[in-house]
């Protein structure tokens, strides 16, 4: 059924149906049998996990020397697996059934999207990412105790004849107060070139800064960098106890001047980092910027290749926040997914205030590094399956489990969803997929995993009966497609309702959540439909 692929401009992997070469496959499956050999040696926790149906099972295991595989094809949702049982029994699946994917947590394709709505204007194609349409909303995921995650798996049948929607839900535990979690190094990287005068860039930018410094704790430090046409180190590492007058004249001397040198920014504020770093700390480089580079190096492969090695021996996290109308969000997207952080957008005060005095506080740590997911679908259940979104994020079938890949980095309080369109196959009846996280220690560098199960028998009998959370994501996603129409690289969802029955829905949804965020989806769809007619 080609009529749903997606697309994969610029990648170097296939994003579904990804084939093995028939000597990796003999590797695997000798591998496979010399770990099902030695599982008596594996130590391996189940635990209850996903929405509550009897059809959806979640297993949890860690080990320095193997797993069980990811997505075997008999498996079945039984109850939890006993302590010591044998999870090598099952053989894997054909690799044309596997997605696999870094988590991502970026939010800011969609509130550029709705900033460039609100102002009359249409978003171009290109720049709207579905995962971070559906990853902006809060979702009603059970959370795990401690590091790492839970996976909910779920399903509702679309309009489309066959067709379903199958969500899968990642969440981490929750954000702790801010006493309990590490002490934080942030370097802020700032950009002051001429564009950042415009209202609602710079400015915006102080005020929040200075709310934020009003906020952290005493035993956390703060670094300045400043970049237009060059780079300045305006502050080094500060601790916050006794100096927050000293930031705060820092914070309030900031003007806008010339151009933007974008990459010397970010080489000088990783340099600020790494002389700054501390042990036993969280540290991370803030960059505050439209990222219109113009100046210098202005190519992200090269700039992050200058910053390779404080990235990777000091795990230096980048967290990228988008300013201004005009956004360079191809530039800052890149950045921040090859830097081993997120990006968020910020269009209004009460943006950058959730953003820089209640989201970067609370989730200064991590909980997770190098995260991945693997969905495999049953072959016998499953004619077709399409990942929405995470086009920039695909990896390779067989680099799940090698951890010299990157995956993502997520923190305390985050959910990650991943919606799939799926095509069963006439009367499908049983299981249908298993998804597998797998992510390291922030601290130890230990892997682990969990997984989770779906039925067919689980799948909603329609998409607008199944839960609230649920149908939010769908109008999401939705939303997110109906954007990108016009570009002829992507084709309409199955189901897909239009604009008008989606703001219907999102509206509806409004109300029964009471969530503001689906309020200002619903007002984002409202305004499309508005310039559609």
């Amino acid at each position: 059924m080609e009529r749903y692929r997606t697309p994969r401009p610029g990648t170097r992997h296939r994003t579904r149906r990804l084939r093995t070469p028939h000597h990796a496959t003999r590797r695997l499956r000798t591998a496979l049998l010399a770990l099902a050999a030695a599982s008596g040696l594996l130590l391996t926790a189940c635990g209850a996990g996903g929405s509550g149906s009897n059809s959806n099972k979640a297993s949890d295991s860690s080990n320095r020397t193997g797993f069980p595989a990811p997505a075997p094809q008999n498996s079945r949702a039984t109850g939890e697996q006993k302590d010591g049982e044998d999870s090598f029994a099952s053989p894997s699946p054909t690799p044309d059934y596997l997605s696999t994917f870094a988590l991502d947590v970026d939010t800011a394709s969609y509130g550029y999207a709705r900033r460039t709505l609100a102002a009359g204007g249409r978003p171009d194609p290109a720049t709207i990412r579905p995962e971070e349409f559906v990853n902006s909303f809060r979702q009603d995921y059970e959370r795990p105790d401690g590091n790492g995650f839970t996976v909910t798996v779920d399903g509702a049948r679309t309009d489309e004849k066959d067709w379903s929607l199958v969500r899968v839900g990642l969440a981490t535990r929750p954000a702790t107060d801010t006493g309990e979690r590490p002490p934080a190094a942030l370097t802020f990287v700032i950009d002051i070139s001429g564009s950042m005068s415009e209202p609602g860039r710079l400015d915006l930018a102080q005020k929040s800064l200075d709310t934020m410094t009003d906020r952290l704790r005493d035993d956390d430090s703060v670094a300045i960098v400043t970049f237009s046409d060059k780079a300045e180190q305006v502050l080094p590492m500060t601790r916050l106890g006794g100096h927050r007058g000293e930031i705060h004249d820092a914070i309030d001397g900031l003007e806008p001047t010339y151009s933007t040198n974008l990459g010397a920014g970010v080489e000088t504020g990783y340099a600020t980092a790494v002389e700054g770093r501390r042990e036993n700390a969280t540290n991370r480089v803030v960059l505050v910027s439209d990222a219109l580079a113009n100046d210098g190096d202005t190519d992200p492969d090269s700039i992050l290749e200058r910053i390779s090695s404080a990235r990777r021996e000091y795990g230096i996290t980048l967290f990228g926040v988008g300013v201004g109308s005009d956004y360079g969000d191809a530039l800052m997207e890149r950045l921040a997914d090859k830097g081993d952080g997120h990006t968020v957008y910020v269009s209004a005060e009460d943006d950058a205030r959730k953003v820089f005095c209640q989201d970067l506080p609370q989730n200064i740590d991590l909980t997770a590094r190098d995260a991945k997911a693997q969905v495999a679908f049953d072959p016998e259940t499953v004619e077709d399956f399409r990942l929405v979104g995470y086009d920039d994020r695909r990896v390779a079938d067989d680099d799940f489990r090698n951890d010299r890949v990157d995956g993502g980095e997520v923190g305390p309080g985050h959910t990650v969803t991943a919606l799939y369109a799926v095509h069963t196959r006439p009367g499908a009846d049983g299981h249908l997929a298993t998804a597998t996280v797998r992510w390291l220690d922030p601290d130890t560098r230990d892997p682990h995993e969990k997984s989770g199960e779906l039925e067919t028998g689980a799948l909603r009998d329609s998409l607008w009966e199944a839960g609230p959370r649920f149908q939010v994501t769908a109008v999401a996603a939705y939303f997110a497609d109906a954007l990108r129409q016009g570009d002829e690289r992507w084709t309409t969802l199955p189901g897909d309702p239009g604009l008008g029955e989606l703001q219907d829905r999102a509206e509806q949804l409004a109300k029964k959540t009471e969530d503001k965020d689906v309020q200002q989806l619903a007002e984002a769809i409202a305004q499309a439909h508005r310039d559609q007619g």
